[in-house]
């Protein structure tokens, strides 16, 4: 980090500092308002819900006589992402 700066240790603490007050997300927010403003970005959402199938065993089959999981054998739960883009300046 240049000298300029001062100490890393003042920087990383203002870094911290500000993450954990949601000055970052705000800077992102207003960001990204003022882009599509300018129409220099588009909200291209995408949502997928996947269904994948695993070897029994990977599974939790029944191992001596005592089944591991309360799922059926063989399948794995569909995961569901939605997004939603909010608008305006936060």
């Amino acid at each position: 980090m240049p000298e300029r700066y001062g100490p890393w240790e003042t920087a990383y603490g203002l870094f911290r500092m500000w993450q954990r007050d949601g000055a970052w997300a705000r800077v992102l927010i207003r960001l990204q308002a003022q882009a599509d403003a300018d129409g220099i970005i588009t909200w291209d959402v995408s949502v997928d819900s996947t269904i994948a199938r695993a070897h029994q065993h990977a599974a939790g089959a029944r191992k001596k006589g005592i089944c591991s999981g309360t799922h059926p054998v063989g399948l794995s739960r569909s995961r569901i992402i939605t997004v939603s883009v909010g608008r305006g300046v936060g």
